[in-house]
This record gives C-alpha cells, structure tokens and sequence, in this order.
C-alpha cells in the first residue's frame, strides 16, 4: 500500500492510482484556468539543512543517550514568499527542525539586511520549526535547552542559518505573478490526546463546542505560478514529530519532514506529465530513474553476468561536488523551473501525540496510569504506540502518509482564492513580568501578571512519547523534599515566585538562573501575518489544543467584529508552532492546575494564554486598523557567550592497507535480491562532521545503464536508505559506515550497485573526500 509506483520507495494500488491520475487532470485543469487571475507576487524556495549525523545530541527528548549515528531521511528549510506588487510582503520558513531558536532568527535576520536592507526584517519574516525530534541540538542560546548537547554546537547552528538564508533568497529570486488557493480538511487517525486528564479540566460547556480533544484540521495553501502552474503548497495540521522514539540515533524529519518529502517526490515525478514515459521526457527534463530505465534487461542469466563484471572498487579520492553532482532529485529538476515545494508546518500540537495506538506500560502491556502515565508508579515504563508497533520507522511513515494524502486531497480540490491586502504586525513582550487584565465573572476586572520562567516537578516526568527519569511523574502538584535540595543547590525560588506559579511546584526556576548565561528566555516575539482572508498567528512555543481554540477564536473576534468589513465569514486562522523563538508549553488555565507535563512547562505561570491572548488581541486591532506597534524590548544576542564542550574531530583512519571508502562488508557475490529484501553494505569511512554533505549525499544506490553507465537512483534523501555511522569505541579514529537500501516495490529489475561518498580528517587537519561502491548485484 504506500506511496505512488514512481515515488521512488512506493508503491500504489491499482484503485488508488486510477484515483490518483484522475485527481491530476483535475489540477491541472484547474490550474490553467486561474491563471490569469494572478493578484501576488510569490516565490517558494528550499534547502538542506541537515546538521552533523555524528556525535551531537538530538534535540528534543532531552536523552543525553540520544546521539546522531546516521541519517534517516535529510531535513530541509522550505520558504514561501508573498508580496503585493507595490506592497509588503511576508515570508515565512518552515524547518525541519525542532523549533526555531532566537539566535538563529538573529542571525538570519542581519543577513537578510546585509543582502536586501529594510525588505525583509523581523516585522515580516516568521521561521517556523516542525518539532522532529530526531534533528541535531545545539543550536539555540539558552542554558536550559543545550544542557544535553554539551552546550552550543556551531555546526548545528551554521547549517540552520545558511539554510534558511539560502531558502529564502531562492523564494525571493522566485518571484513572479501567481495565485494562492486556501482549503481545509477533517484529517482523522494522526493525533490523539497525551493528556486527556489535563484537557478535561477545562470547563464542560467548553468542550462540549468539539468534537474531539484534539484539533483534527489540517489548512493548506497551494501556490499557483502563472507561468508554470501549481509550485508549491504549505499546510497546517498539529501532531507532535515524536513517531520517532528517544532512542533513534538516526536524523529524521519525522512525521511531517516525511510527508513533505513525499508530496514532493509526488507532484515532481507524476504532477505534470505521465510517469509512463521512456528515457527523457519531451522537454528533455530527467525523470525518476525508475521510470526513466524501463525494461533493461528481462533475461536474469544476462543480469547476472553483467553484475559478476563489476567488483566492489577501492575507495579513491572524490571531489566535495561529486556528492551533489550524484544526487537523485538534483537530476529531476529543470534549471529554468522552480522545483515544488510541500512544507507540513506545526500548529498547536502541545497536547498531541501521532502514538495514535495509546500509552501501555513496557513490563505488563497494561494501558498506563491515566491521571499520572505511570506503570506501577514509575513512569519510565509507560510508552506511547504508533500505528506501526513496535516499528518506529513504519509509524513514521503512516503518519507522514496520512498527512501526505489529506495535503493531496484538499491540494487538488483547493478552490477558494486568497484576496486581499498583504499585511503583519509584530512586537517583542517581556513575558517574566506582563500585566494582565482579565475579567471578573461577577463584572470589573482584575490585573494579574506572568512570572519568570520556571519549570515544575512534572516536566522532569517527560510525556508518554519519551517518558523521564528517577521518580518523577504527570500530575504532581507537590513536588517532594529531595529533589527540592537538589534544586537549591542551583537557585533557591523566593516567596513571589513560587506564589506566582502556584499550584506548579517550581524544580528549576529557569529564569532567574542567569550563570554562566541567561537558562531561559524572557524576551519573546509575537506577530501576525496576513494574506487576504488568511491570517498566521506565529507563536513562540507549544500551545495545547484548547489554547490554540481559545487564541484564534479571540484573534477571529477581533478582526471580525472591526466594523470596517475586511473579514468575514469566510476568514482562516492558523496558529503556527515553535516559531522565531522557543519558549516551551502553554495551556490553558484550567489545564495548568493538573501540572501534568504541558503545565509544569508552561514557563511563565497559570496566566500565560491569557497574556497571549491580550496581546495578540492588540496586534489584530493594530492590524485591521493600520496602526503601527512599537518594536517592544529587544531579546539578548548571547552568541558570544556559548560554551562548547563538544570533542572536535581529531582525526580519521582506517587499518593498514585499507583506503577509505573501501569495502568492508560487501553484497554476497553473484547476489539477487527481491523487491523488499533488504541489501546492506558496510565501508570503512570517516567522521561525517568533517562535511555534513549539504546538498549532497552519503549513501547512493545506482542502476546500470547499458553496459557501463551508473544512473543514481536513491540516495540518503530517501525512505528506503538508511545511512548508519559507527566507531569502535567513543575516541577511536576509525569508524564505518552501514548503508541499507530496503528495495521498494517500485524499483525497476535490473543491476544495481551501492556507493558511498565521504570526507576523511587528516593528522594535520586537512579534509580529502573519498568515494566507494559495492559490487553490483541484480534486483529481479
């Protein structure tokens, strides 16, 4: 069942190929009749991101166990841009990334003015993070969120901001008259409630207005060139990007990097023309290899013999370029065309979780401990399931898919034109020390304020995705007297911050812990974008389910209610997630009273939705006004405070008589493999810090052309390869590289062969890139 035949490691069924081809006609159809009702400019862009797969702790379980050893799939930065013709304009990124982090929006901003002065600034740029938790840490600059990565590490950082750089200046060199559609879609089966206990303490009345627990809608935008027809789409749907579990050690977009990388492959390879086409298509542009060898040899003695003719080779040296030359999708895209780009951005995921199966306890495979997600009062032992248990690269794929498939739907059915002003507003607030006015039931009001960041007990506990330590866990409102001396051995709370945060038992007050820097953030950014009817609520951290529901109905209200008639009924608001900063959980009043994990991270105390709800409120009245909003406290650039204590690559070797990208575990000789066999080569390599292969590739797999000519099919981009790296021990020089290539249902019979591309640390500290492959074998 998968994907699409041409996708490269999919395949479809009859029934759903016939509805697909009939959903592209459509399309495209449909595209050639709106194209002349163009009123934006717009431009998509796209880059790798894919930080150091060696050595770096992952960002987001907070396993300090969790370290890179490979690469799954490859992360990207995915940008649109929208401008009116003699207007503003705004841009918004998409990562594959945990979160955004304040330094890296920093550091991209100051490069955006060196490149275009006062065009894009931090008033119209929002760069947005999926929430994978199987990318590298290291990259955001307070204390509390690099602790696990052995503090900053620059390679995770620099990768981040030239890839969004590079994202964006593709989407601005991009710009041409097009259209934008808007659709929305009931996605059910990708997301249930992790904290079911937590959401029903909001009032009945309430929750009684929903369906579900959790947000089951997905909003997409596709973006219509005038020119070249459909370039892109960008949707919003919330689930967590933890199909991937804490002890995954391989990078991966998760759930959502996935999915994009499917729609992608999709509308590349099957949006335009005819996938059954030979060789090249009319255009001369390159197809999927799959579809472009057809029928290379049907006789398997033939096969055999031509396979027997290509040993492994001895690994010799290669340029740096040869990696990108070699990659797959860079042969798939016409240099005068912009290639599409497919984002599946984060919304209000705080409470959701893609386990979709439920949480149960590893020993007993009881379901866990509803209010506290303990097994037998531990909570180490209480795990959430996905839909493809116990494998977590299957539930990755499930729920990639699931999304992929809603995005194509509402993608091809997508109707309803975007009109309107391009517009945003955006402020910086200090959440330690907000006034807050709220309203009394009984009539007047009464003013409140946040506090600093703290972080209570039941955030230690983690969540049934990737549960704790020790003997914390969900729902402790008390805390308990041992881990309060530990706590004071760092900073002691006083008297107003731990009324501030009550009923949060405070185990680390975060944001008056100020050495060697600032633990966490007080500065935060908020900002509203607007294209016509559609408006993106950029919020700096994870909202619950019910938190989202309650900020978009207020933005709605008030830019509904303006008088002026600008929006209707027919208005979209869209929260996106972990955008420009990252500032951990907001719940809801009723929900921090729990403290499960989701309230004992909500950072700034039980008022914190409702100071984003005030303030928010404001930029929407300023917005539909055309008042101007004051840039508000600026946050820290603590650059030049970061502590790196990362062992740097030494260097690199292999055994006597061994040169790297030799073979040290081949394919069996005169081998045939069948489709879903599982073909693994191991080579002797080297650190894969040493070039992180941006736009490139580590692992390829090639098909045989004729009698001598290798075509790359598959490379560490895609779902079926798997690029693993390994050491001996922790200081050893010498290290090995595994390549696995699960042979998808769609790969063509014929001669194949694996190949792999590295760079290697001389004593000296010079880098020499090397390249090997395996002998050929024949897949029947």
């Amino acid at each position: 069942m998968e994907l699409l035949a041409s996708i490269g490691c999919y395949f479809w069924s009859p029934l759903r190929t016939i509805w697909l081809w009939i959903s592209l006609v459509l399309v495209l159809q449909y595209s050639k009749t709106v194209l002349s009702d163009s009123n934006y400019l717009i431009g998509l862009g796209s880059y790798d991101i894919t930080g150091p797969a060696a050595d770096v702790n992952m960002m987001g379980y907070a396993n300090t166990e969790q370290i890179a050893l490979g690469i799954h799939f490859r992360l990207r930065a995915r940008s649109f841009i929208v401008a009116e013709p003699q207007g503003k304009r705004v841009v918004f990124v998409n990562l594959d990334a945990c979160m955004a982090s304040q330094l890296v929006t920093i550091k991209v901003l100051e490069r955006l003015k060196a490149r275009y002065g006062d065009l894009y600034t931090e008033q119209n740029v929002a760069i947005s993070g999926i929430h994978t938790h199987a990318g590298p840490g290291g990259y955001l600059q307070y204390v509390v969120y690099i602790v696990t990565s052995l503090g900053f590490v620059r390679q995770s950082f620099d990768v981040l901001v030239d890839g969004i750089e590079k994202s964006i200046v593709q989407a601005h060199e991009n710009l041409q008259p097009g259209s934008i559609f808007v659709n929305k879609g009931e996605l059910l089966d990708a997301g249930v409630n992790r904290s079911p206990s937590a959401y029903l303490n909001n009032p009945a009345s309430e929750r009684s207005k929903y369906k579900y627990d959790v947000d089951k809608e997905m909003t997409l935008l596709k973006f219509v060139d005038d020119q070249w027809g459909p370039v892109g789409s960008f949707n919003w749907f919330a689930t967590h990007g933890t199909s991937m579990s804490r002890t995954n050690s391989l990078i991966s977009g998760d759930n959502k990097g996935a999915a994009a990388r499917f729609m992608e492959d999709w509308f590349e390879q099957n949006g335009i023309k005819s996938s059954y086409m030979n060789d090249l298509g009319s255009d001369g542009i390159p197809r999927r290899v799959s579809n472009i060898i057809s029928n290379v040899h049907d006789n398997h003695h033939e096969l055999l013999e031509l396979a027997a003719s290509f040993q492994s080779s001895l690994g010799r040296p290669a340029t740096r370029t040869l990696s990108v030359a070699r990659r797959v999708r860079g042969a798939l895209r016409q240099a005068d065309k912009p290639g599409f780009v497919s984002a599946f951005c984060q919304t209000n995921c705080g409470d959701v979780s893609p386990n979709v199966l439920g949480a149960f306890c590893i020993d007993t495979g009881l379901p866990c401990d509803f209010n506290h997600s303990t097994c037998g009062g531990k909570n180490e032992l209480c795990y959430g399931r996905g839909p493809g248990y116990p494998d977590e690269f299957e539930s990755t794929r499930i729920i990639g898919e699931q999304q992929f498939r809603k995005a194509v739907d509402l993608f091809n059915k997508a109707s309803e034109q975007l009109k309107g002003k391009v517009d945003y507003r955006h402020t910086y607030l200090d959440f330690s020390q907000l006034e807050v006015t709220l309203a009394k039931e009984g009539g007047g009001s009464e003013v409140v304020k946040t506090c600093p960041a703290a972080m209570g007990f039941a955030f230690a506990a983690g969540t049934t995705d990737g549960p704790g330590a020790f003997d914390f866990k969900q729902g402790d409102d008390k805390g308990n007297p041992f881990w309060r001396l530990v706590r004071n051995l760092l900073k002691t709370p006083d008297k107003k911050q731990v009324d501030c945060q009550h009923p949060k038992p405070i185990l680390l007050d975060t944001g008056e812990m100020k050495q060697p820097y600032d633990w966490a953030p007080s500065i935060l950014p908020i900002q509203i974008l607007r294209i016509g009817q559609l408006v993106i609520l950029s919020v700096p951290g994870e909202f619950t389910t019910m938190s989202g529901r309650r900020l978009r109905d207020a933005v709605k209200t008030v830019l509904t209610s303006s008088g002026n008639g600008e929006f209707g009924s027919n208005i979209h608001v869209v929260i996106a997630g972990l955008t420009n900063t990252y500032s951990q959980y907001v719940t809801t009043l009723e929900e921090y009273q729990v403290q499960r994990y989701e309230g004992a991270s909500t950072l700034y105390g039980p008022h914190t939705l409702s100071a984003y709800i005030q303030e928010f409120q404001k930029l929407a009245s300023a917005l539909i006004k055309g008042q101007l909003v004051g840039p508000g406290p600026q946050p820290p650039d603590l650059l030049n405070k970061q502590i790196s204590l990362l062992t740097p690559v030494v260097m690199d070797s292999t055994p006597a008589g061994i040169n790297f990208g030799d073979v040290k575990s081949d394919v069996p000789a005169n081998s045939t493999f069948k489709r879903g066999n599982i073909v693994t080569v191991v080579f002797w390599s080297a650190c894969p810090r040493n070039d992180l292969m941006t736009e490139g590739t580590f692992a390829l797999v090639e098909i045989l052309q004729g009698k001598d000519t290798w075509i790359p099919t598959y490379d560490d981009d895609d779902f079926c390869l798997r690029f693993k790296w390994s050491r001996p021990s922790k200081l050893s020089p010498r290290s090995q590289a595994t390549i696995e290539w699960t042979i998808p249902p769609s790969a063509s019979p014929g001669v194949y062969r694996v190949r792999h591309f590295g760079a290697a640390k001389g004593f000296l500290g010079s880098i020499r890139h090397f390249t090997g492959s395996s002998s050929a074998f024949v897949v029947a």
